[in-house]
């Protein structure tokens, strides 16, 4: 299955964060059955965190700056969590035509918005969106995060409590 592939990547980048106590998140954008760009978050060590440096953000500012003639409807980004709501709304502004996503983020997720509701910028642009591939692998990666107590980051959040649950089930 392709998206397999392309959610191993990620999940690579996620675990490459992991290592460096980051928040295990990671991004790849595909194109025409090849990784364009990557990332991995950042900024999530230490007592101020950096909520800015998301790993889907990343890999779209390395789409940009690559400045690959590419038409971003025919990209799918791949990632290990649920976009966020800025994210997602800087997805959907990028034109990008599908999301595959391992984990729902079910304390801060924006898959789910509604974008009939929303201004033209964000509801013209009609968007695909699978989840649950991998989600094993990337639920494994978050629960280790969240039981490691050298991290801080999200400790005392729904997202913790819903993660270690869901590790149990």
């Amino acid at each position: 299955m392709i998206h397999k592939k392309f959610m191993e990547i990620a999940l690579g980048e996620a675990q490459s964060a992991l290592y460096a106590g980051e928040f295990p998140v990671g991004a790849v954008l595909e194109y025409q059955g090849r990784v364009i760009c990557s990332g991995k978050r950042s900024g999530s060590i230490g007592s101020f965190s950096n909520e800015i440096d998301h790993a889907e953000i990343i890999a779209l500012k390395q789409f940009y700056n690559q400045g690959m003639n590419i038409c971003p409807k025919k990209v799918t980004l791949y990632c290990t969590l649920e976009p966020c709501l800025m994210c997602f709304g800087a997805i959907l502004i990028s034109g990008i035509g599908k999301i595959i996503y391992a984990y729902e983020d079910a304390m801060g997720g924006g898959t789910l918005c509604n974008l009939d509701f929303l201004p033209p910028l964000y509801s013209k642009n009609k968007i695909s969106i699978d989840s649950g591939v991998m989600r094993k692998q990337s639920l494994k990666l978050f629960s280790e995060f969240f039981l490691n107590p050298q991290n801080t980051y999200l400790q005392e959040t729904y997202l913790k409590d819903y993660t270690l649950k869901q590790s149990l089930l």
